[in-house]
């Protein structure tokens, strides 16, 4: 890998004539890295050897003051130094710096370690290096010597270079020459005796050169052996002389380093690193070869070359080049290109590193465009600028010593970084680092080899954004306050002879873009005056998006339009609008402007536009239109309130009025509404409320509407005419009854005046029409609305002739009737009364019997007999219309009747046992006692069966035997006096059906004795009995109860578990239809007493044990025993039985351990008769003592498991005792038996039935106890088995390779061996890149590592290779990757606030960098950027606690007004190139003081014209804002005299007629709470214009020039008396050109007068009232004025401009160039 630290500047130097002999050690001023790959460094290198293969370094001692700085440096010593006198040589740098004459030294790549110095020589390796040491002694150059160090320490990669202190002026330089680094010098080591600690970026040097030409050819014998690790002599050394180089050096002595100070100042640039590890094969150095054609046959390109070196050669084409399509790294320098011609470059895709240094180039037009170029060297050519095509990697470029003076053409580098144009005369431009800064971006960070200065980039922030397009494009760079004006003129001379003729370019610039904020672009065209025609000019306009103002712009889709709103992802970024001219469908080229970077957003919403929709008339919807900029939050739903302003009054807020909409009213004619909006975030942030004043609102027309008529249209009714007036105040509305004409249809008009109406006989049939005229309080009369009524009716029904119809009598039908007059009888209601009394007397004494009903007739009841009957009779019409009613009584009280019965009827559930009753209705007096009886009938038709126990009885239970019958019931009805009536018969309707199911008894019939069958005797009722359900129960002498089962029938046979048991049984009755009834349990019978021959007991007899014989013991009875039989069963586990034997007994075997035993006995009498079988089943069978039978152990070998053979006996095997032994010897029985105490010789090694032999196991003899041991844990005797051989090893493998940090930076590999006695292994560590590549490194064999730089953001790997103690080797392991390998994070010693703790105060954070070199280095080289959160003291709470700001993460941060009085700390946090962060460092500041009063971005919001209301807002800040000061003012145009607006002190100004042509003025004095006052700001409008529709009606009567207005006068002018319309008289005002009259119109009995005439000349004026918009006051002279008024002030407005027109002679200014009138 290849990463010369290259230095990118010098300044000439003068060599001394007196060059001092015999020097043996040159000095080295630079330092380059030396690849281990064995190739050509980029730099020559002089060391000093060393007897050790590592490389050696040393630094100057930074004591020496200005005459030393610290650089790293490497000298190397010949074999065989010789001392001759040499020429000097110049050397030639190719990145930009002056011909040098000091050798380069070599930095080993990454490299950060102390270095000494050393003051005493061991041996040394000749006479010259010992002379050569005190010399340099004299010559102020600090001692040198060399420390072995390690191959593997890193140097940083970043990619920065780094400011280093300068030598000294005395030190002189020789010619260089190249002597590269050995890895075995066989000299002595220079002792180290002095320490100097430095970061081998702080290094110095005067020159950087990729190699220098040596000038004596003479051979060298035995400098170096170059080996796969040390590079390659450079084909321009090989032939030259190692004593040349060190008589050169000899010159320091003798010479003076010249320069200025900024030569002393030299810095190093670290060069793109090129990934790849190039060997022999990749790599052509032809340095010095005067090669002058790339075609040359033996020059030997090849594709696959990666690093090629042709410097200082004679090339002057590059033909031929083109076949580098690999090439890394390309060095052209020192040849005799002029350029143009790099064509051929454009195959060279890969090329990171071009040096074209010291040639005769001319223009780098040529240049394409290299995709992964990072370095370009153009030193010291001949350019003229730097035009070239865009390099989108390019990060270096190197162009000091040419001739550019411009930068016109720069191109398009986003990524660049390092920029040096040293020595061009461009450098005479004043602020070239600004410009440059402006031009790259914020990428850039050093300018000629140094840190961008704070005050050019503060500078740079100044220019507006388009500033690099222009001086991409030639613009003179100028003073910051003039670039905008500057380059504006600049791209308009590009634009102007494009743009559309006769039109000229005012302005193109954009807003300062926020997030969601609307961005405005602003494109201003004036047309030429002297343009005779007048085209319509139209703008298109696109938005597009960059990352810098160079960068190639996207465009935004659909963001074509004059305003453009920045989204979130738009931060930071560049906008760019371009324009474009269209004139009569013509399109011009387009022009641009290029914002500023879009700023994040506040999140604070506010208003951009609000406006109020809708027409100004009472009773239309106004509707408020508010466009927000939500400013980077949420959108939201703002609050909208709507407030009521009438004039000379302040705004009111309409209660309920809190939407968008608005419905206007009549409270609000003749006043402005108000729509207020505040904008509202989701998050909750609220905007500043916005208002929006709308002119006065005027009465709507007159109208009404729902005209309707109240009333009943009936004869003699008073009916009203309503409806609902709309259009201001109602004044004397009009109003007309019309009468309709049956036959002609015509309304003939019958009253007016009124709204009511008395309905007269000749409106009967008619219909009425009422017609409503509104007219408004000012006379104005309304389109009329009429209604029509129904048809007038006539009054009310009445009725005449009532009278009674009918026998009066009990339950007898009596009819009223009537004559109905007005209604018809049909409608009309009856309803019946009854009384004792004879007379009517009203209502008073009636008792209703009866409702009112339509019908006439009526049953006389029970109740009212011996009572008079009353009638109450009610006409009504057909439509419901009811009248007077009408009563008649009869003429006499109701009499009864016989008795009798006027119903019968039986309910009841016709079923059996059911209840049936008889009801019936009694008439004819008071009932006796009637006669009851009941029947049963066969057939509906039969004459029945007498029931005689039901007679009397008025209700019947059901019997069986009425199931199936029907029945009936009879009534005689009987009165109290004895009177017997008819009998009455009433029959069922259906059939009597049966009952539900029951028993009435329940018993058990039978013999209680075993064998037996008993049956049951029960009693069923509930119809035809069914299927009825039996369970039977056995009963214990305990009084358990369970239930027999499968015993379901009506009988039972006793059975031998009945024995002793008492029975009993359940019944559940069912009828024959399936009907169930309750169930019933019978009584017990029993005990059962035994019967047949019966096993009463049986039990085993025997152990029950594996290989016990077992027996039984059973015992008899039911009767005599006979022979009986008995079988044995196996019963397995899943249940399954098998037989095995018949004999009395059973032996017992393996097969039987853990089942059990089942034995079944039949007894048998002796009379052969058997009785029922018996069973019994064992336990489980228990297992036998466990034995041990036989043991053998096979043959053994590491790591292969042994399992030896053993036979057990003894029920089922448990877990036996194993203990494992190694034995050195093998042992014999004796021996064995007793091997628990053999003795050291023998170990135990395992306690398991199996074993894995171990390394210590090999050579061995393995030894096996065991102890046989049942599953239940009891044990046997013990045996003991030895193995026939010895334990052989295994393979050897490792294996849990792991690494293992031991401290910082330093690892150790580990790893668990296994296949033998370890040998030597072998070790490696590996590094794996991020792209997932893993390299051997190369000398890491031991199981530590050290981390170098070359690890950091890789991952270790630790490989281990076993080696048997035998040799045998085994597979190569690696361990898993470790972490990121990652330096020390970087730390913050101390963070410090710089600026005021005050309101509006800019607090910067600076951080305090520890002094510590590691520190230093990690600052300087891994530092990736610092992040900052900044803090406020929250309120509340005993502790001292913070909240974050938020969007406050800079390091800058602007004290605000929420911050006075609460302390403010800074958070920072480093963050590293490898993602890590830092702990956070605090700062805090004391307690916020407020800041001085002021009011900041003060402004007059308004429409502009002179009916509107004007506003001043601003931005205050100082602490809480007192009382402070608002004034108003006037200012003429172009005068600067301020004129006082009395009274108008407050923030809101409506303006009037007076306000016209002048600018409105706000002075805004700041006051703080405490009474501090800020210097006062003020604000102003453009002058105040005439409302538009006032204007155009002013317009036209000045045209006319004579005008007559009709206005009002009052004439009691007394103070006290309030001004009315009430109180005024009309008045005719005539104005002309000439003189202005007041005339009173005439009447029917006087002629019209002039109260008031005069002309225009002073002291005539016009003067008006704020306080009354429609009053206004002429004065002719001191003595003759008039008080006029109109009903609006838009008359009073158009009344006064038009005066003061026609008065404009006399006036100062003319109120047409107000008006903007053409005169």
């Amino acid at each position: 890998m290849e990463e010369p630290v290259v230095e990118l500047d010098e300044d000439p130097v003068k060599k001394s004539q007196n060059p001092v002999k015999k020097s043996s050690v040159s000095s080295v001023e630079n330092v380059k890295k030396v690849p281990k790959s064995g190739k050509p460094s980029a730099a020559t290198t002089s060391r000093v050897s060393a007897p050790t293969s590592a490389s050696i370094r040393k630094k100057i001692d930074p004591k020496s003051g200005s005459e030393s700085s610290s650089s790293l440096s490497r000298q190397t010593v010949s074999a065989s130094l010789k001392t001759s006198n040499s020429v000097p040589v110049t050397r030639r740098n190719s990145t930009g710096g002056l011909p040098e004459k000091s050798s380069t030294s070599t930095v080993k790549r990454r490299t950060t370690v102390s270095l000494t110095v050393g003051r005493k020589a061991t041996p040394s390796p000749s006479e010259p290096v010992r002379q050569s040491l005190p010399e340099l002694r004299r010559s102020s150059l600090p001692s040198v010597v060399t420390k072995p160090t390690s191959t593997r320490a890193s140097v940083s990669e970043t990619r920065k270079s780094v400011p280093v202190s300068p030598l000294s002026r005395s030190l002189n330089k020789s010619t260089g020459s190249d002597v590269y680094k050995q890895h075995t010098v066989k000299k002595a080591s220079i002792k180290p005796t002095l320490s100097v600690s430095s970061s081998s970026r702080r290094v110095s040097s005067t020159s950087l050169d990729s190699s220098t030409s040596s000038v004596n050819k003479k051979t060298i014998s035995k400098v170096s052996s170059p080996s796969a690790r040390s590079p390659s002599v450079s084909s321009g050394l090989r032939t030259g002389s190692l004593s040349s180089s060190l008589d050169r050096s000899s010159n320091l002595s003798g010479r003076r380093r010249t320069g200025t100070p900024d030569s002393r100042d030299s810095r190093f640039i670290v060069l793109p690193q090129v990934e790849i590890k190039a060997g022999d094969d990749l790599r052509l150095d032809l340095r010095g070869h005067r090669v002058r054609s790339l075609n040359a046959s033996g020059l030997n390109l090849q594709p696959n070359l990666e690093f090629v070196y042709l410097r200082d050669n004679l090339l002057s084409t590059l033909e031929g080049i083109e076949i580098l399509t690999r090439v890394k790294v390309l060095d052209l320098s020192f040849n005799e290109f002029k350029g143009p011609g790099f064509e051929p470059l454009e195959n060279c895709k890969a090329l990171q590193q071009l040096y074209l240094a010291g040639n005769q180039i001319t223009s780098l037009q040529s240049l394409p465009q290299l995709p992964n170029l990072e370095f370009l060297s153009v030193a010291q050519n001949k350019l003229k600028s730097l035009s070239m095509a865009s390099q989108p990697r390019l990060q270096v470029l190197a162009a000091s010593k040419n001739k550019i003076s411009t930068l016109k053409g720069f191109p398009h580098l986003p990524v660049l970084e390092h920029l040096r144009v040293e020595e061009n005369p461009i450098l005479k431009m004043p602020h070239i680092e600004a410009a440059s800064i402006l031009l790259v971006g914020p990428t850039l960070k050093k300018f000629n080899d140094r840190d961008l200065s704070r005050d050019e980039l503060a500078l740079a922030k100044r220019y507006p954004a388009q500033t690099a397009v222009c001086i991409r494009d030639g613009w003179d760079f100028c003073r910051s306050e003039h670039a905008a004006d500057s380059t504006f003129h600049f791209l308009f001379e590009q634009w102007k002879d494009h743009l559309p003729s006769g039109y000229l370019l005012k302005e193109a610039y954009t807003d300062q873009p926020f997030e969601e904020d609307a961005c405005r672009c602003h494109f201003v065209f004036i047309k030429d005056s002297s343009l005779s025609i007048d085209p319509q000019l139209v703008l298109k306009y696109q938005w597009f998006l960059g990352e810098r103002t160079l960068s190639n712009f996207v465009a935004i889709p659909d963001a074509t339009s004059e305003v453009y709103w920045p989204k979130h992802e738009d931060i930071n970024k560049f906008l760019k609008v371009e324009c474009t001219p269209v004139v009569r469908e013509i399109e011009y080229p387009p022009i641009f402007a290029i914002s500023s970077p879009v700023s994040r957003g506040s999140g604070i919403p506010k208003v951009v536009n609000l406006e109020v929709r809708g027409e100004l008339v009472e009773g239309n919807i106004l509707k408020g239109f508010a466009e927000v900029a939500w400013c980077g939050g949420t959108p939201g739903k703002g609050v909208a309130s709507w407030l009521r302003r009438r004039w000379s009054s302040s705004p009111v807020v309409i209660a309920g009025a809190e939407d968008e909409e608005y419905q206007l009213t009549i409270d609000d004619i003749d006043s402005s509404l108000v729509f207020m909006y505040t904008p509202v975030t989701e998050e909750g942030a609220k905007g500043e409320p916005q208002y929006k004043y709308t002119d006065f609102v005027k009465a709507a027309p007159p109208s009404v509407s729902n005209v309707r008529i109240t009333g009943d249209a009936v004869e003699g009714n008073a009916i009203k005419g309503v409806g609902e007036y709309f259009g201001g105040r109602e004044g004397p509305s009009k109003f007309e009854w019309l009468r309709k004409n049956k036959d002609t249809g015509e309304f003939v008009l019958v009253s007016t005046g009124t709204s009511e109406y008395t309905l007269a006989k000749e409106d009967v049939g008619h219909q009425l029409a009422f017609v409503y005229i509104p007219i408004n309080f000012e006379g104005q009369e309304g389109e009329s609305v009429s209604t029509v009524s129904t048809a007038v009716k006539q009054p009310p029904p009445k009725v005449t002739n009532v009278k009674i119809i009918g026998d009066l009598r009990e339950n007898s039908k009596v009819t009223v009737t009537g004559i109905v007059t007005g209604g018809t009888e049909g409608s009309s209601r009856v309803q019946w009364f009854k009384t004792s009394s004879s007379t009517l007397d009203g209502e008073n004494g009636l008792e209703a019997v009866s409702t009112s009903k339509i019908a006439k007739a009526f049953r006389i009841p029970l109740g009212a007999v011996d009572y008079y009957i009353v009638a109450k009779y009610t006409p009504m019409t057909a439509d419901g219309e009811s009248g007077e009613p009408a009563y008649v009584i009869s003429e006499k009280a109701v009499e009864t009747l016989p008795p009798s019965l006027n119903f019968l009827s039986i309910t009841g559930d016709y079923t059996e046992g059911g209840i049936l009753t008889a009801s019936y209705g009694y008439i004819g007096g008071h009932e006796g006692k009637s006669i009851y009886n009941w029947y049963l009938h066969e057939l509906e038709t039969d004459s029945g069966a007498l029931i005689p126990e039901l007679s009397g009885l008025l209700q019947y239970r059901i019997s069986k035997d009425a199931i199936g019958k029907f029945i009936s019931f009879e009534c005689i009805p009987a009165r109290d006096d004895g009177i017997v009536g008819e009998p009455r018969t009433c029959t069922g309707q259906e059939r009597v059906r049966p009952g539900s199911p029951r028993l009435l008894s329940l018993q058990i019939v039978g013999t209680a004795v075993e064998g037996t069958i008993v049956s049951i005797d029960k009693k069923y009722w509930g119809g035809e009995e069914g299927d009825s359900v039996f369970r039977w129960f056995r009963t214990s002498s305990d009084g358990i109860q369970s239930e027999i089962r499968g015993a379901a029938g009506s009988s039972y046979m006793l059975s031998l578990e009945d024995i002793g048991f008492f029975l009993s049984v359940s019944c559940e009755p069912v009828r024959s239809d399936w009907a169930r009834g309750p169930i019933v349990l019978s009584e017990q019978i029993g005990p059962i007493i035994p019967g047949p021959p019966t096993c009463q007991s049986l039990e085993f007899l025997g152990s029950m044990i594996e290989g016990q014989r077992l027996s039984f013991v059973a015992t008899y009875s039911g009767g005599e025993r006979g022979n009986c039989s008995y079988e044995w069963f196996r019963v397995k586990s899943n249940g399954i039985k098998e037989r095995l034997s018949t004999e009395e007994f059973l032996d017992l075997n393996f097969e039987d351990v853990g089942r059990q035993i089942e034995l079944v006995y039949s007894p048998v009498r002796k009379d052969g008769m058997k009785g029922s079988p018996k069973t019994i089943v064992s336990n489980g069978i228990a297992p036998a003592d466990p034995v041990g039978l036989d043991l053998v152990i096979s043959s053994c070998c590491e790591d292969k498991e042994v399992i030896p053979q053993k036979k057990y006996f003894g029920g089922q095997e448990g877990v036996g005792e194993f203990i494992w032994y190694r034995s050195k010897n093998k042992l014999q029985e004796s021996a064995l038996m007793d091997i628990c105490n053999a003795g050291e010789d023998v170990l135990i090694c395992g306690k398991t039935l199996t074993y894995t032999p171990s390394v210590e196991d090999v050579g061995a003899y393995l030894a096996l106890y065991w102890l046989p041991t049942r599953a239940d844990g009891r044990c046997g005797r013990p045996l003991v088995a030895i193995s026939d051989s010895p334990v052989t090893p295994a393979l050897p493998v490792v294996s849990h390779v792991r690494v293992k940090e031991l401290t910082s930076g330093i690892y150790t590999g580990e790893g668990e061996y296994f296949g033998g006695y370890e040998g030597s292994s072998l070790f490696s560590w590996y590094r794996e890149t991020n792209d997932g590549t893993i390299s051997l490194i190369n000398g890491a064999n031991s199981r530590t590592y050290e981390v170098t730089d070359a690890d950091y953001n890789c991952r270790l790997l630790f490989g281990y290779t076993p080696v048997r103690s035998d040799s045998v080797v085994g597979k190569l392991r690696l361990s898993e990757r470790t972490n990121i390998i990652l330096p020390e994070l970087p730390k913050v010693e101390m963070l410090a606030l710089t600026g005021k703790a005050m309101e509006g105060d800019m607090l910067t954070a600076v951080e305090v960098i520890p002094q510590s070199e590691i520190q230093q280095c990690v600052w300087s080289q891994y530092k990736k950027d610092v992040q900052y959160q900044w803090f406020c003291l929250s309120e509340g709470g005993d502790g001292k606690s913070f909240e974050a700001l938020p969007a406050q993460r800079s390091c800058s941060y602007k004290v605000r007004f929420d911050d006075i009085g609460r302390c403010l700390r800074c958070e920072c946090i480093v963050n590293d190139v490898f993602g890590r962060s830092s702990e956070p460092s605090y700062a805090e500041t004391a307690p916020v003081l407020p800041g001085i009063p002021r009011i900041d971005k003060l402004e007059i919001e308004g429409r502009g014209f002179h009916t509107n209301l004007y506003a001043v807002r601003g931005i205050y800040s100082g602490g809480k804002e007192g009382k402070s000061r608002i004034q108003w003012l006037r200012s003429m145009v172009g005068s600067p005299d301020l004129i006082s607006i009395q009274g108008e002190t407050g923030r809101m100004y409506e303006a009037y007629v007076d306000d016209v042509g002048y600018r409105l003025v706000a002075i805004y004095t700041p006051i703080r709470e405490d009474g501090v006052e800020g210097q006062p700001v003020s604000a102003s409008t453009d002058p105040i214009a005439v409302e538009p529709d006032v204007l155009k009606e002013v317009r036209q009567k000045l045209d006319l020039g004579a005008v007559k207005f009709e206005v009002l006068c009052d004439k009691d002018r007394s103070p006290k008396k309030v001004p009315g319309e009430g109180t005024l008289e009309r008045r005719i005002l005539e104005v002309n050109r000439k003189r202005l009259k007041v005339i009173k119109p005439g009447s029917k009995t006087s002629f019209p007068t002039t109260e008031v005439r005069g002309s225009y000349a002073p002291p005539f004026h016009v003067e008006l009232f704020r306080n009354d918009q429609r009053r206004f006051r002429i004065v002719v002279d001191s003595e003759n004025e008039v008080d006029l008024m109109v009903h609006s002030r838009h008359q009073r407005d158009v009344i006064v401009l038009v005066i003061r027109g026609l008065a404009q002679r006399f006036n100062s200014t003319s109120l047409n160039s107000l008006l903007k009138i053409e005169t």
